[in-house]
């Protein structure tokens, strides 16, 4: 059962192949040693979809501001919080972050999903 306030995080480090990886599907080249934002999203994607809410979440919504370069190579932390659930219209609304290896915040956003069963679960 889904609470306000749960959390999940995931922590990845990104590598040159990684960003080899991204670029061969058609990612543009950014600056050598950053990640790419698409990657970093990726991981809020990851969270929400295996995590918190997890299976059978539907992602409607996401809104990243990006306040500094991601540097390649450092651990990262990905986080989504439950900040609202919103059973009556199956919505639940998310904080999400991202931090460097040191703690400094480069990336903050919200994200909105649809899970079809939260009425019926009594969130």
């Amino acid at each position: 059962m889904i609470r306000l306030g749960d959390e999940a995080t995931v922590r990845r480090a990104f590598t040159e192949q990684d960003l080899a990886d991204y670029l061969s599907l058609g990612g543009a080249p950014l600056p050598a040693g950053e990640v790419p934002e698409p990657l970093i999203g990726a991981l809020f994607s990851y969270l929400l979809g295996v995590k918190v809410p997890g299976p059978g979440t539907n992602y409607l919504k996401q809104q990243t501001r990006f306040l500094r370069s991601v540097p390649l190579g450092g651990a990262l932390t990905a986080r989504v919080a439950v900040t609202r659930i919103r059973a009556d219209k199956n919505l639940v609304d998310l904080e999400t972050t991202c931090h460097g290896p040191d703690g400094t915040l480069l990336a903050e956003g919200r994200a909105l999903v649809y899970v079809e069963d939260v009425a019926d679960k009594g969130w």
